[in-house]
């Protein structure tokens, strides 16, 4: 997008700080000190994104993650899909859902604010701002949930669809009760209310009268902040945009002033009816979000060693993440262990959360006695380290323990605190030792030691409940030792030897996995990856690296059988990568490409019949070479070969046809072979005249003339304008079949598609070429055999590429393919039995348009491939999703369901975007933005970057108006093209 992003984080902060944080930047970024912001100025911040982000302050309610911050709770949505990178966190959702958002600022530059213990599930993407307005999301919500939080008076009148509304705000209500939702006339005529999910989006002249707020009223912005106590700002902000409230804001502190600066704008309600609200305020809800909500996202595997289950018993729904379990571990229900080393004799209950602990083995203990301990269920345990000490401190509480109630109504380890106390034979002066304590809660209670490590798992055991709280050791123990409150805790966290062990727990895991991988695995994990866990530990992780280049040159000897040497060479450069060998890398990188080609070339060639007369290079394939004495006899015969093809536009499933996927996974595509403005626009002329030699030309006056039949011959210059040719000489063995010795041989070829189309244009030009060879020379023509000889060429050429283009051209209509993995490659093509009705609607409703924008395919391709090869869990997810959303479609198309061809296009363009980011641009991003009203469906051909676009209208009616918008509009040069399904064989 045009607009430029900034990222501005307020972690740990009250959100009356907004204008101050937001002053500071502006400042800074204008280094200027004139009162008032200059116009060049204003323009520039007019174009920038800013996101503020709320990240709560010192999390009393998940006491846990205090040290880290609720906005960094691990998160594994999504997990599986990339289990060797490091763990997702609340921030890397929040992010993402920012980032989609700011399609919705329609190339304007504003700012939006989110909560830090809030994910908003939305599409981010699809939501409508009004302009030069602010505009908080909303989503309707039960009343006993909109009593916790805050919720939104909306006007009645507004715009709506199925998927939202838009209103005007009138009020903003904080934790309302029932009589409240009531007098202010919030409930909705379904019984809910409007939640504030704390998302504010602002721009246009909203955003710019903010900013001369910011740049230019200092004095005012100290003077509100210094009255924070009397008012919250976020209230003061949102009031100034609710005209309802500002005859009361004028009575406030400054109130006149700051709805002057802010002038009489009004503030909007988008209500997204499909937002899932997923609050993390409580531990429980953390553990409820990932063991009901998100069960089917969550991965409970991640960046983990659990090397003897057989002698543990972990539960199958316990979320492990980024931690080490060793042998003898109990593991209960829905438990989390997060960044841990949990050693033998340690059983933690179900609904636990254990976060940071690193539990010694009971061998590191001064006396040598068996060491147990035991978590009870819904408790929470934890460790943290203090600035100035050596000693990580052991705490614990339950998991429904709030810290800030009272002593009279609050808990400990889920149990009454006169209980404990009673229980433990204390006084509460033991744990509130100064008088100054004006609420005594758990917050401030003085009750975790600082002690020997195994002594405070002791202590920790009789403070829960587990030992005989009657001992009187152990509470002479206890009350000896020096003691800590979380309070005191939240003051004294050692931030850098948290984050510096936390890394290097991680770089031990990947260091381990990696080391497993080489010795006994086959290679499935993705190294390149992991190596960057690894290479955290400053010290000693590129030495490690180092240690495992020693395996490369036995990998692939040690696992022949089933270990592909493209994987072997791509584990090898990824090694040497992380090492800093880049020169070397690459090298190996290129020996992985050379493997493709030869694993490709092996499966087309198994069961084919070896060129006699050819040579032995790995190339040579018969293609029925047998009957060639028609053209081949003494006496001449002038013969002419032309054939045509169409092109083939994809739906969904490409990638999936790819070597090296189609040689390891199966692949499935869906596509159509269509004309261009009535014509075939692919072919080729062969020709057999009396001489020697070949002539090839093509529709650009590119010409050239071999005498010396031997030339041809690899590799071939990237430059060369007939290496296309000249591959296919060679795959179909006319020049190693003593052919062209008294005969000699004239080739033509066009392509009327623009170059970089998107079409398989090349691919289709090399099928032509070859089924044209084929037919010349009384070879087997037949689409089977074409297509494999094609893929073959293409990686004799060096550009990759897989089935589904030639496919696409060399076989009529809509059809759909499979490919069965393994040694040989088999290939399926079931031509769909269109209707009458299908191919009307299509045609119809479907606009085939060349956007302008060239497209480099090879480029893509060496990116996915490399991602592939090096076991990119989100990219193989990808493309496994692809080839799903191909057999969907070939049932939507079956059934005549266009509408939801449509939505699957639109998620195989996202998918498309995700393995390759670079697929889009702001140009095509507009033109889809442009076409979205018009459409139901739209994608990019092939793998995208350029080239044609398929827009699927919701109706004819709507096709028709979409082809007139574009001819009418200045903003895009593109060309509609007239097209038909070809339907001949």
């Amino acid at each position: 997008m045009a607009s430029e992003s900034v990222l501005v984080l307020l972690l740990f902060m009250p959100f009356w700080n907004l204008l101050n944080i937001t002053n500071s930047f502006l400042s800074n970024l204008r280094n200027s000190q004139r009162k008032e912001p200059s116009p060049s100025f204003i323009d520039l911040i007019a174009k920038k994104h800013i996101l503020l982000l709320h990240a709560g302050g010192d999390s009393k309610r998940v006491p846990w993650a205090n040290p880290m911050g609720k906005v960094f709770l691990p998160l594994p949505y999504l997990a599986a899909d990339d289990q060797d990178g490091p763990v997702p966190l609340l921030f890397d959702h929040i992010l993402a859902i920012a980032s989609c958002a700011r399609q919705a600022f329609e190339n304007e530059g504003g700012m939006l604010t989110m909560t830090g213990d809030v994910l908003p599930c939305f599409d981010a993407s699809t939501m409508v701002m009004p302009k030069d307005a602010s505009c908080i999301v909303t989503v309707p919500i039960t009343l006993d949930v909109a009593s916790n939080h805050g919720v939104i008076v909306a006007a009645k009148s507004g715009i709506s669809n199925d998927t939202y509304s838009i209103n005007l705000v009138e009020n903003l209500l904080q934790k309302p009760c029932l009589d409240e939702l009531v007098r202010h006339q919030a409930i909705l005529d379904d019984g809910r209310t409007l939640l504030d999910t704390g998302i504010i989006a602002v721009r246009g002249q909203a955003w710019l009268n903010l900013v001369k707020l910011a740049c230019s009223s200092q004095s005012m912005i100290s003077e509100l902040l210094e009255k924070k106590k009397e008012m919250s700002l976020y209230e003061d902000l949102v009031a100034a945009w609710v005209p309802a409230k500002h005859e009361w804001l004028r009575s406030r502190p400054l109130g006149d002033e700051l709805v002057n600066s802010l002038g009489e704008q009004e503030m909007f309600s988008y209500c997204a009816c499909d937002l899932l609200f997923l609050h993390f305020g409580t531990s429980s809800e953390v553990l409820d979000h990932m063991s009901e909500t998100g069960a089917g996202l969550v991965g409970r595997r991640h960046l983990c060693s659990i090397p003897a289950t057989n002698v543990s018993d972990i539960a199958a729904s316990a979320i492990i993440l980024s931690s080490k379990i060793e042998p003898g571990v109990s593991i209960g229900e829905d438990s989390l262990i997060y960044d841990s080393f949990i050693s033998d004799g340690i059983q933690i209950g179900s609904q636990s959360i254990v976060v940071g602990v690193n539990v010694p083995a009971a061998s590191d203990m001064t006396e040598k006695v068996p060491f147990r301990f035991m978590l009870p269920d819904r408790h929470c345990f934890w460790e943290v380290p203090l600035v100035e000490r050596t000693e990580r401190v052991i705490v614990y509480c339950g998991i429904h323990d709030n810290p800030k109630i009272p002593l009279s109504n609050g808990t400990f380890c889920g149990k009454p605190w006169r209980k404990v106390l009673d229980d433990l034979g204390i006084q509460d002066t033991d744990l509130w030792i100064s008088e100054n304590t004006l609420e005594k809660c758990l917050w401030n209670a003085k009750i975790f030691p600082v002690l020997p490590y195994f002594e405070m798992l002791t202590l920790a055991s009789w403070l829960m409940g587990l030992d005989n709280q009657r001992n009187e050791t152990l509470r002479s123990s206890w009350k000896r030792s020096q003691r800590i409150s979380l309070e005191e805790l939240h003051k004294s966290i050692n931030f850098p030897h948290m984050c510096l062990g936390s890394s290097n727990h991680q770089a031990d895991l990947a260091s381990g996995i990696v080391n497993a991988c080489l010795n006994f695995g086959l290679l499935g994990r993705n190294l390149s990856q992991l190596c960057q866990e690894i290479l955290q530990k400053e010290s000693t992780g590129i030495e490690v690296c180092k240690g495992f280049l020693s395996h490369c040159p036995s990998l692939q000897a040690q696992n022949s059988a089933i270990l592909p040497k493209s994987r072997a060479y791509q584990v090898h450069a990824d090694l040497l990568r992380a090492c800093g060998n880049e020169e070397m890398a690459l090298e190996t990188e290129q020996k992985a490409w050379a493997s493709i080609a030869d694993e490709t070339a092996s499966a087309v060639r198994y069961g084919f019949k070896e060129n006699l007369a050819g040579s032995s290079s790995w190339f040579s394939i018969a293609s029925n070479p047998g009957n060639t004495s028609g053209c081949c006899s003494e006496s001449f015969h002038h013969r002419t070969v032309k054939i045509e093809l169409p092109v083939r536009v994809d739906f969904v499933g490409g990638w999936s046809d790819t070597p090296p996927w189609s040689l390891e996974r199966a692949g499935c595509v869906l596509n159509m072979a269509i004309t261009l403005e009535n014509s075939l626009p692919i072919g080729t002329v062969i020709e057999i005249e009396k001489g020697t030699g070949i002539f090839i030309s093509d529709d650009v006056g590119n010409q050239l003339s071999i005498e010396d039949l031997s030339s041809i011959a690899l590799p071939f210059e990237i430059s060369d304008p007939f290496r296309l040719v000249k591959s296919a000489l060679l795959v179909t063995s006319v020049i190693h079949e003593k052919i062209l010795q008294s005969v000699a041989l004239r080739i033509r070829t066009w392509a009327n598609v623009p170059r970089g189309s998107g079409l398989g244009t090349s691919s289709i030009l090399a099928a032509a070429v070859v089924k044209g060879l084929l037919r010349i020379t009384d070879g087997d023509e037949s689409n089977e055999n074409v297509t494999r000889l094609v893929l073959v060429l293409e990686q004799l050429m060096g550009t990759g590429g897989g089935w589904q283009d030639q496919i696409g051209g060399l076989y009529a209509g809509i059809k759909f393919t499979a490919s069965f993995p393994g040694i040989p490659l088999r290939l399926q093509v079931i031509p769909l039995l269109a209707s009458p009705q299908l191919i009307k609607e299509l045609q119809q409703r479907l606009l085939v348009v060349f956007t302008g924008q060239v497209r480099l395919a090879h480029q893509v391709l060496h990116k996915v491939v490399t991602r592939y090869l090096q076991r990119d869990n989100l990219l193989v997810s990808s493309i496994k999703r692809l080839t799903e959303l191909a057999k969907i479609a070939r049932e939507a198309l079956m059934s005549c369901d266009i509408d939801a061809l449509g939505d699957i296009m639109l998620e195989a363009w996202r998918l498309h975007q995700e393995l390759d980011p670079f697929c889009s641009n702001e140009f095509v991003d507009k033109l889809f933005a442009f076409c979205d009203h018009y459409c139901c469906g739209y994608k990019l051909v092939g793998a995208g970057g350029g080239g044609f676009a398929l827009l699927l209208a919701k109706s004819a009616e709507s096709a028709e108006e979409l082809r007139h918008s574009l001819v009418n509009t200045s903003d895009f040069d593109v060309k509609i093209y007239g097209w038909k399904i070809f339907l001949e064989n």
